[in-house]
């Protein structure tokens, strides 16, 4: 298997990063059970470096996988029911489902994946669908192309991103037959492409009269009503925390970088996790940095935890290894990008945004900060 580089990678085409093979999960309606989980942990232990990601997609990233372990590790992960079939498949079925789904979330999720199964659309790789239809909308925030939502009027709704309003929602073709729609207008017409860039040129789907339901924030780490949210540090947990993690109930994996452990009162304290909205680690963003990635030109995590007390309530800092931005895409009120020279540091934008001041040295950024 040759690895990609680049973005996207997949369990069945992995990207070379500067610790080894990065291999992505996707969980099946981003669920997994107790047995699951700890099936992936032992995989990581054995066949990569023991370090897990969470990702902006609700996915799982396995790091320092090496070519002689890939094809153990996807026999192992395909006994555990957490691998697609082949690469287009493993491609089309890229969709994020609210961790706070009901029953019948559950099923246009289950109904969506097997349309993508089952269906030949070659989309572009960042080409996703969002299923938001639970009770309390939480995922307009989250990239998506296509959005499965529960409308204003408590039924569920097809809406292209870039619109405020869309169809009533019949079954998983419609979202399919979206799709197509998407890719016969030329959305892809160079193999990449955005809805939203589609919809700002003009095109608009047929009978799009439905508002969707208000969205609300997505809570921080903490009880909600379906169990306890937690949040690696960094979005990052070792095999032995994921492990752990699993004794605990089955898992629904969110896009913000946290887990949900269903029916859950109470987590016990574990080491790497972040329990408490209030905790000042949240304020942080960085990738994996030197020498894990070999873009960064930098570490990052470690700058990130000396620089969290200097950051006001509220706000986020960003600590990225390069200008492509991979931990935080989006601005953020202070980012700090390194560079050969430095770091650079951006006011309300992102890592490869122009810089407001350039070369800072580490001892520096408390102070400016």
């Amino acid at each position: 298997m040759t690895p990609i580089r680049g973005w996207c990678p997949g369990a069945l085409r992995p990207m070379e990063s500067g610790d080894g093979w990065v291999v992505r999960l996707r969980p099946q309606g981003g669920r997994l059970t107790s047995a699951q989980a700890a099936g992936i942990a032992q995989a990581a232990r054995q066949h990569g470096n023991g370090l897990i990601d969470l990702t902006g997609r609700a996915n799982l990233q396995l790091r320092g996988v090496t070519p002689a372990s890939h094809t153990p590790l996807v026999a192992r992960l395909r006994a555990l029911e957490l691998i697609d079939p082949d690469i287009a498949s493993e491609a089309r079925r890229n969709l994020v489902v609210t961790p706070f789904a009901d029953a019948e979330t559950d099923r246009i999720a289950d109904e969506l994946q097997a349309a993508l199964a089952l269906c030949d659309l070659t989309l572009p790789a960042k080409f996703g669908f969002a299923v938001d239809t639970g009770p309390a909308p939480v995922l307009a925030d989250t990239p998506a192309d296509i959005r499965l939502e529960r409308g204003a009027d408590g039924l569920p709704i097809l809406r292209a991103d870039g619109m405020t309003r869309g169809q009533r929602l019949s079954g998983a073709a419609q979202a399919i037959a979206m799709a197509r729609w998407f890719l016969s207008l030329g959305g892809a017409a160079d193999g990449r492409g955005r809805m939203a860039a589609l919809i700002a040129r003009g095109p608009r789907p047929e009978n799009a009269v439905h508002a969707p339901a208000l969205p609300r924030r997505a809570p921080g780490p903490g009880r909600v009503a379906q169990g306890v949210l937690v949040a690696p540090e960094f979005g990052q947990m070792t095999a032995d925390l994921l492990e752990a993690i699993s004794e605990l109930g089955p898992l629904r994996v969110t896009p913000w970088r946290m887990l949900l452990i269903e029916g859950l009162a109470t987590v016990p304290a574990l080491s790497g996790l972040v329990l408490s909205s209030e905790d000042p680690r949240l304020r942080l963003r960085a990738c994996t940095g030197a020498p894990g990635c070999a873009h960064a030109c930098a570490p990052t995590r470690n700058l990130a935890r000396q620089l969290a007390p200097t950051i006001p309530d509220g706000a986020i800092l960003h600590v990225s290894g390069c200008a492509k931005g991979c931990g935080w895409p989006r601005p953020a009120d202070l980012t700090l990008t390194a560079t050969p020279q430095g770091f650079d540091l951006i006011r309300n934008g992102r890592a490869g945004d122009a810089p407001q001041q350039s070369g800072l040295r580490p001892h520096e950024l408390p102070g400016i900060l």
